[in-house]
């Protein structure tokens, strides 16, 4: 449906919104591989691969063998909560948990990290192209 004027789109309107999707996640990579290179100077630990995915209950994730996976989504919000799950996956290299050291070494690098973490909370479900597009006045109608 269309948030503008809750009528179904037109296989040409979806079709515009895939590939839009498309630029986005491709997008989201880049910009993830240059957040990660940034902050891993402060974290340290050694990482594997760098995944993009569209993950339904989460922001990013990091295996015991070094992958860091993160959610594409981010790439419609501000800076600061993208940042926020980079450091916190990243943190994850030296601490495979939510410790005391793990949280400490989060603010040690991000002081202000509970103000992003909020944030995803309370806005993280605005994470769409839809509301992204309507949030920059871009219609989604061709018409």
């Amino acid at each position: 449906m269309n948030l503008y004027e809750n009528q179904p789109l037109t296989v040409a309107e979806l079709r515009r919104l895939q590939a839009l999707e498309n630029r986005y996640r491709n997008a989201a990579r880049e910009v993830f591989t240059n957040r990660v290179e940034y902050y891993h100077r402060f974290t340290g630990g050694h990482y594997t691969s760098i995944t993009i995915r569209d993950q339904k209950t989460r922001w990013g994730s990091c295996s015991s063998r070094g992958t860091l996976s993160f959610n594409y989504r981010l790439i419609y919000g501000p800076a600061g909560p993208l940042d926020y799950v980079v450091v916190h996956e990243l943190c994850h290299l030296t601490h495979m948990n939510h410790s005391k050291d793990f949280w400490n070494m989060v603010e040690r690098i991000m002081p202000d990290y509970r103000i992003y973490k909020q944030w995803l909370r309370e806005h993280g479900q605005e994470l769409t192209l839809t509301t992204h597009l309507k949030k920059q006045g871009i219609p989604i109608r061709l018409s």
